[in-house]
């Protein structure tokens, strides 16, 4: 008789090395769900799909492996598709197995059908529907292929009932696997990246944006020479935050929307951008034409449709990082330096006066509040998360004014110690995927900073920590209200404020304790102290709740639209008098 498709698929997963599967069972995989019964490998019952697969996301981030979900069909598998989105914005490998009707069902209407295959092919990298049992072993291999190759991303398995109780012998694929039509660009065009060297050589003032392909890659200790090389400073996307120690002296920070002064400064002053593995997108750019207005630009990049997708690119590197960089150092030896080191210096100096001007870094102290009658400044709460970690901890974020602030004020170590939503800005991202994170790395601190809006998207997953015995520590930046949306509209929509305040429910520390957890709330500053303290010393689950300054903007801020130039660094002086 042989075995089941189901159980076929999980010797697939186990010969991928998958040992952990976030999911929610319904009819369509119960034949899946059967065979997980005698598998080792180990299942995360989830209290929503959308946990599961924003779990499997923080788990592959963390983990550097393809995280892997699992959801029945019709509505579960619809409850994916935001996680799924997710995950292709910000290239992190999953693979995600659906069930379905049974084959003869297929195109009826029937209970619980949808077509899964139509719905995902905008929002993976390859969809399967999975016609025979006795493709299960070439799909499923492929399917880890596509995921963790190239630039990594999204792939699902559609199996419909019939199929995953089929019985037969199924011969696993003998052949390495691959696709027809499925390219990607190892080693890099040796003249391409001859040319970019040449034009390094004779930049005067470069500049390095360093986005999320040196992190998926593992090339930051190549990135790290390169910096030294050229005596560049770097500026980081969302995503490649961590590539570069943010104590590191050459890292100028966050571009972009939300960048520091000198980051965005800097690139409108450089005479070389050089973009290593990022997508050059319109939080980074602002306004594309006038990006880096004075400057030729280097992109390394896997993805050729990145290629001037977004901005003009002088010198294209079209290549995998891990061959690329090694390439760009050899080549930067046959071609060393032309510009003197007064030039040099001088394109230092300009930078460290406008990291003087912005008036802060990271590492310097704000006012924390909290004491005679003031609330707590949000922004200073960040700083004293990382003093209370050490800068260890792994850090996710949902969504919001939270993001941003951790964004510029925690000086992330390492590489895959920050956990967002960078593409696709996904609130409810942050608590399954803090779970999923914590289930890669068992023994590390996993924090959580999220916001009150954001927390409450998938605050049913507090269920799966207690469960599964994750010590995850979540801190809500507690503004009672939408607080990006409310600053949009303070700043551009005339105060007009539309469905933004949030009120002052739930109590956090009632929840808490229904779950499992143990909550706390803060309003001063002595308490904040004693309460950072206790979660760093909790070893369960712990919620603390942190009310801050409701009125308190992100800045610097570039208007959408607008120039990287046109940055505002403070509450406008109109917005001041009318508040």
């Amino acid at each position: 008789m042989g075995e089941t498709g189901a159980k076929t698929l999980l010797h697939c997963l186990q010969e991928e090395g998958v040992e952990v599967i976030f999911g929610y069972p319904g009819g369509a995989v119960l034949p899946i769900y059967d065979a997980l019964y005698d598998s080792p490998i180990r299942h995360v019952l989830v209290r929503h799909e959308q946990g599961a697969v924003h779990a499997a996301d923080g788990y592959a981030r963390v983990s550097g492996k393809v995280g892997v979900c699992l959801a029945t069909s019709g509505p579960g598998a619809t409850n994916l598709v935001t996680g799924l989105a997710t995950a292709l914005m910000d290239s992190t490998p999953m693979v995600a197995i659906t069930g379905q009707v049974a084959r003869a069902l297929i195109g009826t209407d029937a209970f619980q059908e949808v077509d899964t295959i139509g719905v995902t092919r905008a929002i993976t990298k390859h969809s399967y529907l999975v016609e025979d049992a006795r493709e299960i072993p070439r799909i499923v291999h492929e399917a880890f292929h596509i995921a963790r190759t190239g630039r990594p991303g999204p792939v699902l398995i559609d199996i419909p009932k019939n199929v995953a109780l089929q019985r037969g012998t199924y011969p696993h694929p003998t052949a390495p696997p691959g696709r027809r039509g499925y390219r990607f660009h190892k080693e890099a065009d040796p003249g391409a990246v001859e040319t970019a060297a040449q034009a390094i050589a004779q930049a005067e003032r470069p500049l390095l944006i360093v986005g999320g392909g040196v992190v998926q890659s593992g090339t930051e200790d190549c990135l790290g020479r390169l910096m030294a090389a050229i005596d560049a400073p770097a500026a980081s996307t969302l995503m490649g935050l961590g590539a570069i120690a943010g104590t590191d002296p050459r890292h100028l920070g966050l571009l972009g929307m939300h960048g520091t002064y000198a980051a965005n400064r800097a690139t409108s002053q450089a005479d070389l951008v050089i973009g290593i593995g990022l997508r050059f997108d319109d939080r980074v750019t602002g306004s594309a034409p006038h990006f880096a207005p004075q400057a030729k630009i280097v992109h390394m990049e896997i993805d050729e449709a990145e290629m001037e997708k977004i901005v003009r690119v002088d010198y294209p590197v079209l290549g995998d990082l891990r061959y690329a960089l090694p390439a760009l150092l050899a080549a930067l030896e046959r071609n060393p330096s032309k510009v003197s080191d007064a030039v040099r210096s001088a394109w230092w100096e300009e930078i460290r006066a406008w990291e003087a001007h912005q008036g802060w870094t990271a590492l310097t102290p704000m006012e924390l509040g909290g004491e005679d009658g003031k609330l707590l400044r949000p922004q200073a709460v960040i700083q004293e998360i990382y003093k209370a970690t050490g800068g260890e901890a792994v850090i996710v974020t949902d969504v919001g004014q939270h993001q941003m602030w951790t964004a510029l004020l925690y000086p992330f170590a390492r590489t895959r110690q920050l956990v967002t939503s960078g593409g696709l800005g996904t609130m409810g991202f942050g608590l399954p995927a803090a779970l999923g994170a914590q289930m890669a790395q068992p023994e590390a601190d996993v924090w959580l900073i999220s916001g009150d809006g954001s927390i409450q998207m998938n605050i049913q997953e507090m269920a799966t920590a207690t469960n599964y015995g994750l010590p995850v520590r979540v801190v809500v930046i507690n503004n009672h209200q939408l607080g990006m949306v409310r600053q949009w509209q303070e700043l551009f929509h005339q105060e007009r404020y539309s469905a933004v305040a949030m009120t002052d429910l739930p109590d956090y520390r009632l929840l808490a304790q229904a779950y499992g957890w143990k909550g706390l709330r803060v309003e001063s500053a002595q308490e904040l102290h004693a309460a950072l303290r206790e979660c760093q010393s909790h070893r369960g689950p712990i919620i603390l709740d942190v009310v801050v300054e409701p009125q308190e903007n992100v800045f610097p801020m570039v208007p959408a639209g607008q120039s990287l130039s046109d940055v505002i660094l403070e509450k406008p002086q109109s917005a001041v008098e009318r508040s």
